[in-house]
């Protein structure tokens, strides 16, 4: 007698808490915040709720780690990466370079930032941009800027970037081809990093 293959339910009824994250934080980039439900994660899973509840308590437990989840790849992915580079003009070229493609971590900051009056998102918002500025900052500070440019050309840079992917994401600027995209960055680099 041949095993039968176990039921698509079955197999995916043993998903762990980071498959429910990794879906909730697909269903933030494509739809924001508000897409997160639990029915429609399951049903997108191919699971019950009863999995759900295996691993979370509730609907904002989900979302809390999810962005947790997040956060750290973020951190990873690009602070990470860039912060070892000793030359502070380089290192901003770098970081403008990562944080300029069109990963679905930029997608979820944006719609986080569509959404920063959720009590979960607030603090984590916050924390991002306070890490964020501060690491621009010090850039700026070690390529020979007073603490008070550096600030202010931090902040300039920072608000560059969201204000970009608000742009994008809640007011639908027409989408640009790679070429004319690439030619932006380069822009926004040569505007924002001095020679």
């Amino acid at each position: 007698m041949t095993e039968q293959p176990p039921h698509k339910n079955e197999a995916r009824g043993r998903l762990s808490a980071a498959d429910w994250e990794q879906a909730a934080l697909d269903a933030i980039a494509e739809s924001g915040l508000a897409a997160v439900a639990v029915e429609a994660l399951a049903r997108t899973l191919g699971v019950t709720k009863g999995s759900f509840y295996w691993h979370f308590p509730t609907r904002e437990a989900l979302i809390k780690a999810a962005l947790e989840r997040w956060e750290r790849r973020d951190e990873d992915e690009v602070l990470g990466r860039v912060e070892p580079i000793d030359d502070p003009r380089e290192r901003l070229r770098d970081l403008f370079r990562r944080v300029s493609g069109e990963a679905q971590s930029h997608v979820i900051y944006g719609a986080l930032l569509q959404a920063s009056d959720h009590p979960v998102v607030l603090p984590m918002i916050e924390r991002i941009s306070a890490r964020r500025l501060g690491l621009l900052t010090l850039a700026y500070r070690q390529a020979g800027f007073d603490r008070r440019d550096a600030a202010h050309r931090a902040r300039l840079a920072y608000t560059a970037y969201t204000g970009f992917l608000q742009l994008n994401q809640r007011h639908g600027m027409p989408r640009m081809d790679q070429a004319e995209y690439e030619a932006y960055v380069d822009h926004v680099i040569a505007t924002l990093i001095p020679g």
